[in-house]
């Protein structure tokens, strides 16, 4: 069994503040080593349900925060970024029988995590088809794309619950709570416990049954705090302007609108 494991930081047991999340911060560390843990905790899952081969994304900022020692041996780590439209699941393609996503975070404007974006603190609502567009609904549908089918989520509770519709087979862990700029967070070595649970159960599925079926048409609407960001983005091809503070993209060509995010956020 072939397994993709794309994995973020905002989303693990314990980042609150944000420079637990940002290398050379005195923070940082720890929470590197909990991401690395969660990683690890997916990928011995994955294993006890039948994986022998895994690529894990390092999702997060410059793809430099897994460390690889800790890895089991199937394993190899995507680090860094090539600048593709893939971008959060570099790697992902025609082949692997499921993804998975470690560490993921709400929406921009969520309540649920201080911590919560998409792509960038630039924005104050991202819309995809009218829902809220969290990073990992563009990448779980991303991996659908290419016929992967996405069977397990952790990060933040309410990410997990705004996502269960998204893929009919998606099992789910929470590794924390919050409410504006607090968390209330899962003991670290249990959301580990968790996910090591949850992969295996998810792999176990009938895996047949978890592809989702993406929509034909694709309307994206990105807010950005300063009304100047919005004039600038608005140049690239094929975006209007809502507002003074929106610009908005229609395609039927989920490519075409992964091409874009790189240079809209």
């Amino acid at each position: 069994m072939r397994v993709f494991i794309s994995a973020d930081i905002e989303g693990t047991a314990f980042t609150t503040i944000w420079p637990e999340t940002d290398h050379g911060e005195e923070e940082y560390p720890a929470a590197a080593r909990q991401m690395t843990m969660e990683v690890k905790a997916a990928c011995e899952g994955a294993i006890a349900a039948g994986a022998d081969y895994i690529v894990v994304k390092d999702a997060h900022d410059g793809g430099r925060n897994i460390d690889l020692n800790e890895m089991p041996k199937c394993v190899e780590v995507i680090r860094a970024s090539n600048g593709s439209p893939r971008t959060m699941v570099e790697g992902i393609e025609a082949g692997f029988d499921a993804a998975m996503f470690i560490g993921y975070h709400s929406a921009a404007g969520k309540i649920g995590n201080p911590l919560s974006h998409t792509f960038t603190t630039k924005t104050t609502r991202v819309l995809l088809n009218g829902e809220d567009c969290s990073e990992f609904m563009i990448y779980s549908w991303c991996a659908a794309y290419y016929g992967v089918p996405t069977v397990f989520l952790s990060g933040d509770k309410m990410l997990t619950e705004d996502s269960a519709h998204l893929h009919p087979m998606l099992k789910t862990v929470w590794a924390k709570d919050g409410y504006g700029g607090y968390t209330r967070c899962r003991q670290p070595q249990l959301v580990c416990d968790l996910i090591r649970q949850g992969t295996e159960e998810a792999l176990k599925q009938d895996l047949s049954k978890a592809m989702c079926e993406l929509p034909k048409h694709f309307d994206l609407q990105i807010s950005y705090k300063e009304h100047r960001d919005a004039a600038r983005y608005v140049n690239y091809p094929g975006f209007e302007m809502v507002d003074s503070h929106t610009i908005r993209m229609q395609t039927d060509d989920y490519y075409e609108f992964l091409r874009c995010v790189p240079f809209v956020f």
